[in-house]
């Protein structure tokens, strides 16, 4: 073979590699049309605009976008497209039956590892199929159960959202499983961190850094049992997370537990049912995030036919709504930033992502507007994780992390954020009920 035929075959050859390559680029890319367009970081709705996605990037969004010929195109435009939904606390390696005494008890004695995240990855699962592209689990997963599950998901072992996890939660004697008789007391070492002392804060937290932990999770006060973490305990374990460039956040339900957590320098508080005006100025000033995991109405309704209770059924729930009401309100008052998150571990006898996303309905009961409640649920929920330029968005640069949803998001919500249709994430599409019924 002479030396022109080598060159040319070679050639030949290069031509095809970067034709294919080019052919690979473009089957690679594809349009969406939106008939409406959540803006995550304002908070509105924009018309008939189109995002531009290659692999798992969106790369472009406008409305005067040229679509190539040929291209693929999603077609959203009778939908209303917004980035995918973020649970700020969850508990992916937890169920909990309501007729159940003992369930943390008899999950950690009973259940296991390994059936532990194996049940993880179908509840995972859930989560994304109904809307949730990324979720902040918070603790109930063992000794860190939750970033083996957050690798098996990122390596494609198993569909789920994106996880960012804080390992076993960082809590004072006890933990939070009740009655536990002494000599049994060391079995909950399994489930959380105990701290007795400041030295013991600042190891678990390099610790937890360690085996993989996104942020920490603490219990200000460790309900249902009845003692807490001190202010210099948090403190250690704050400045201590905050070197390593990790958020801190923590339960907390009662006035005292949220104010010493505050004053300790945390950055989020978990649940804050009972909480002053006062703790709620404090918190704002700080830029402290409160993520309300409240009850709908239709839970509570599940929750009561489950436990057979109906003596005072309607007042009960009245009462608990009018709580959760009066501390959202007077928190988005105050100008306390709400982050969205549902805190499901309980067997609501129905898929546990579609139990989750009540909790925006729980916040529209509550007085908080449509658009307000995406936005906690998208971009502020990413911006506590200091992700908001990549997850909690539509712009250049995110995650194609996108959801659609089909009606009126603004005057029929609740509906409207059941009607699911559409599901991507990282570029993916998981669900596409559009085309299913088309």
């Amino acid at each position: 073979m002479n030396r022109f035929l080598k060159i040319a075959i070679v050639l030949s050859c290069l031509s095809f590699v970067i034709n294919s390559a080019k052919a690979q680029a473009i089957s690679n890319t594809r349009y969406i049309k939106a008939g409406k367009l959540f803006d995550s970081e304002k908070g509105q709705l924009l018309s008939n605009y189109i995002i531009k996605i290659e692999g798992s990037t969106i790369t472009e969004v406008g409305n005067d976008i040229e679509i190539p010929t040929n291209a693929e195109i999603i077609d959203l435009s009778e939908y209303t497209v917004m980035p995918g939904l973020i649970d700020a606390h969850t508990h992916l390696m937890t169920l909990d039956n309501l007729t159940d005494d003992t369930p943390m008890a008899s999950k950690l004695l009973f259940e296991g590892d390994a059936l532990r995240v194996l049940r993880g990855s179908k509840r995972a699962k859930s989560w994304l199929v109904n809307g949730f592209t990324t979720v902040k689990d918070l603790g109930d997963s063992g000794d860190f159960l939750d970033v083996a599950l957050k690798t098996a998901i990122n390596e494609g072992t198993v569909d789920g959202p994106r996880m960012f996890v804080s390992g076993p939660i960082i809590i004072s004697e006890g933990g939070q499983v009740p009655g536990i008789v002494r000599k049994h007391r060391t079995f909950i070492d399994d489930e959380y961190t105990i701290i007795r002392n400041v030295d013991d804060a600042i190891n678990a937290v390099r610790i937890h850094v360690n085996n993989g932990a996104d942020l920490i999770k603490i219990c200000s006060n460790n309900t249902p049992n009845n003692t807490s973490l001190t202010i210099e305990e948090m403190k250690a374990i704050v400045k201590m997370a905050h070197r390593y460039n990790k958020k801190v956040t923590a339960h907390a339900t009662s006035d005292l537990a949220i104010w010493e957590a505050v004053t300790a320098g945390v950055d989020g508080i978990e649940h804050g049912y009972q909480v002053s005006d006062t703790t709620l100025t404090l918190m704002a000033q700080k830029g402290v995030v409160l993520v309300p995991t409240d009850i709908s109405e239709p839970l509570f309704d599940k929750y009561f036919d489950i436990i057979d209770f109906n003596l005072r059924r309607e007042a009960s729930k009245k009462s608990a709504k009018n709580r959760y009401k009066d501390r959202l309100q007077r928190a988005i008052k105050a100008g306390v930033t709400i982050v969205t998150g549902s805190d499901n571990y309980i067997n609501f006898e129905m898929p546990q992502g579609e139990a989750a996303k009540h909790i925006l309905i729980a916040y529209q009961e509550e007085g908080m507007e449509p658009l307000d409640i995406l936005r906690s649920s998208t971009y502020l929920s990413a911006k506590f994780m200091g992700k908001e330029n990549s997850l909690g968005v539509i712009k250049k640069g995110a995650f194609a992390d996108i959801i659609a949803v089909k009606g009126d998001v603004e005057n029929n919500f609740s509906t409207t954020m059941f009607n699911l249709s559409f599901v991507m994430k990282g570029g993916k599409i998981y669900i596409d009920s559009k085309s299913l019924s088309e």
